[in-house]
């Protein structure tokens, strides 16, 4: 115990007069022995503004006033305007119309006594009530931890879904942009197919047979490499032959025989035309359009 801080406590009485009164009262008690208790101060004041100053820190304070009516509603207001400054409020009454030259001494030291020990026992009672909101504190305490825990967690779980919701919509946006790439290439798979379809009809309604790579057949004709297959298709849209179709690197014909002949016939106006380009045919462009002239009412 010597090595603990001795108990604080202060009186407020309402007067100067009481302050000896109370001094020699606590002269016949040995508070600090028995106790460890130390009276620190003695507070003559009605003024609950200096009263609230004078017990700052105190652990307990007595309000000694008169037993009589207004001796208790000053008591009443310094306890109700003290509570939340002090460890614990007591009430101790003074003899009712004392006076300072008269009053046994004893009487003032009894009544210290005891509002000390009630003040003590009060504070047993306390101290129960403190263990159980100690013990709620510290159960709420690792409630907090535990819904602490249990938030960064939710935050941790919320921030991963945020990025997988990054992620899907990443995801989407390429799947968005692969389906209108598909879409595209639908539509040109449509054309195509159109086109196809379309020449199909073509070689339906002239009654063309058979397909044949124009490649080989050129290869197996001239043993060479067709050098302008633009040229060849230029050729025979400007001719236009009636039982012959050109597109797509395949001609299209009745028979592999006219095929061939018509390639031959290629052949030769192409021949014309390059020689006619390089001066080696000096001849005019009517000259020309006439021999292209020969050639289509040759094949026809």
């Amino acid at each position: 115990m010597d090595n603990k801080r001795p108990i604080d406590v202060r009186i407020i009485v309402e007067g100067a007069s009481d302050v000896e009164n109370v001094s020699r009262a606590l002269q016949d008690l040995a508070l600090g022995a028995e106790y460890h208790i130390t009276i620190s101060s003695i507070i003559p004041t009605t003024s609950i503004e200096i009263a609230r100053k004078a017990v700052q820190g105190a652990d307990v304070v007595l309000i000694a006033t008169d037993v009589d009516s207004p001796g208790r509603e000053l008591a009443e207001k310094f306890q109700n305007s003290l509570k939340d400054v002090v460890g614990h409020l007591e009430r101790m009454n003074l003899p009712y119309g004392h006076d300072v030259e008269y009053i046994e001494p004893g009487i003032i030291s009894e009544e210290i006594k005891n509002a000390i020990i009630r003040a003590g026992l009060l504070s047993i009672t306390n101290i129960k009530e403190y263990k159980e909101l100690e013990e709620q504190y510290i159960t709420s305490h690792h409630q907090l931890e535990a819904l602490s825990q249990e938030n960064q967690e939710l935050l941790q779980e919320n921030q991963s879904l945020l990025n997988k919701m990054e992620e899907f919509s990443l995801q989407s946006e390429q799947l968005q942009q692969e389906t209108e790439k598909l879409k595209d290439e639908l539509d040109n798979i449509q054309a195509e197919y159109n086109h196809l379809e379309s020449l199909y009809n073509r070689l339906q309604d002239k009654n063309l047979c058979e397909v044949f790579s124009i490649k080989k057949l050129w290869v197996e004709l001239f043993d060479e490499e067709l050098a302008d297959y633009e040229q060849l298709t230029f050729a025979t849209n400007q001719f236009k032959p009636a039982n012959i179709m050109v597109g797509q690197g395949w001609i299209a014909a009745q028979s592999k025989d006219d095929a061939l002949e018509w390639l031959k016939v290629i052949k030769t106006a192409l021949i014309f035309m390059d020689s006619t380009k390089s001066g080696e045919i000096k001849e005019d462009l009517d000259e020309e359009d006439n021999l292209l002239d020969k050639f289509q009412d040759m094949w026809e």
